[in-house]
């Protein structure tokens, strides 16, 4: 199979120690090519602003072994069917590349579209409560009604893996960013989720095979979630984090980002609350808001099979209970029995049954509220 020589150059400046994305993005800028810079002169490199003495003896003496790593990582793309997509390639994500310190090169395997028309990027703590995962799940499962979405995240413990699951539930194409190579799949346990996502979505890196998943990796592949991202929206998450460090960058990149609130008194609600308060993230509270923000349309229409089944499966008195809870947005029991005509001790019995059918949740003072608003039943 005949290499692409532009690959191969490229490749090999990237793979050279001590040059960093900014510069080797200048260079390329004066040079014309990645091919000119590593052929260029000591006295040629050192023209260039940012570039000593110390950067252009690194790429003098290390443009030999950079060539043979590419050619290796060019072999293992190739067995493996990883996209190398360089800066100036049309497939790379044009909204990253919009982004000063976007990468000059990523590894991509899958079949999602990168440029989807919708892209959300959804971060959240690793230690993801029952509340955390009921706004995922309700946020996905509305994405999945809006047309051509992206769902994005990093494919680590707690929030992200579950934005992950829900979109391949609800067969939503959906990316984790990674902060290693595509050799391998860090944390492990989520292996066979990472294997269902080549499905329907796919897996990407800045970070060439045989990278380690090392700590100092994540926040920097924090920026490639951010740029990605028409919209960030963090689920749930403490002050400190990865999640507000991704918040952070994708509001330095001009992206809209979003918060859910949640009690004052919980540890992973106050990096949202945080976020909220100082005006770094707009507040929404279901997924139709988020749908408002971003003029996004909810086709209505577009119900998953699941969806379907589960409203054949109720009785008249549920349906009747449920669109109420639905058309008033939130009911009290006491509002729900006058509405209804129904007896408190009846109706307990009948909320409880639409709780566990994941149709309605309970907030504080037995308020009620739909879990996701949709079309009546």
């Amino acid at each position: 199979m005949a290499v692409d020589s532009s690959l191969v150059d490229a490749l090999a400046l990237n793979f050279i120690p001590g040059v960093g994305i900014i510069t080797q993005r200048n260079l390329v800028n004066h040079f014309g090519s990645p091919k000119a810079v590593i052929e260029a002169s000591s006295g040629e490199l050192q023209s260039i602003s940012g570039v000593g003495k110390k950067i252009s003896a690194k790429i003098l003496a290390e443009k030999s072994t950079a060539y043979e790593r590419a050619e290796r990582e060019i072999e293992f793309a190739d067995k493996h069917q990883i996209k190398i997509l360089l800066f100036s390639d049309d497939q790379y994500p044009r909204r990253l590349k919009q982004c000063a310190d976007a990468p000059m090169l990523i590894y991509y395997r899958g079949n999602a579209n990168l440029d989807s028309a919708r892209i959300v990027s959804i971060v959240g703590t690793r230690n993801a409560t029952h509340y955390g995962r009921d706004r995922c799940k309700e946020l996905v499962e509305t994405l999945s009604d809006i047309d051509d979405v992206l769902v994005v995240s990093g494919l680590a413990y707690g929030i992200d893996s579950y934005a992950h699951k829900i979109s391949v539930e609800n067969n939503l194409p959906t990316v984790g960013v990674l902060g290693h190579g595509l050799d391998q799949i860090y944390p492990y346990a989520n292996r066979n989720l990472a294997v269902k996502m080549l499905e329907n979505g796919g897996l990407l890196s800045e970070y060439p095979s045989n990278t380690r998943p090392d700590r100092q990796n994540f926040p920097q592949r924090n920026r490639i979630i951010a740029g990605m991202a028409d919209v960030v929206v963090v689920v749930e998450a403490a002050v400190r984090g990865g999640a507000l460090i991704t918040a952070e960058i994708a509001n330095n990149y001009n992206r809209d980002v979003c918060a859910f609130p949640g009690n004052v008194d919980l540890e992973y609600s106050a990096g949202c609350n945080f976020l909220i308060k100082s005006h770094r993230a707009h507040l929404i509270t279901r997924a139709e808001d988020l749908g408002y923000l971003m003029d996004w349309q909810i086709n209505s229409e577009k119900k998953s099979a699941s969806q379907l089944q589960l409203a054949i499966s109720l009785s008249n008195t549920e349906k009747t209970i449920y669109n109420l809870i639905r058309e008033k947005e939130s009911l009290s029991i006491d509002e729900i029995a006058q509405l209804a005509g129904e007896k408190q001790s009846k109706l307990a019995i009948i909320l409880l049954e639409l709780e566990m059918k994941g149709l309605i949740i309970t907030m504080p003072g037995k308020i009620y509220r739909p879990f996701s608003i949709g079309s009546s039943l």
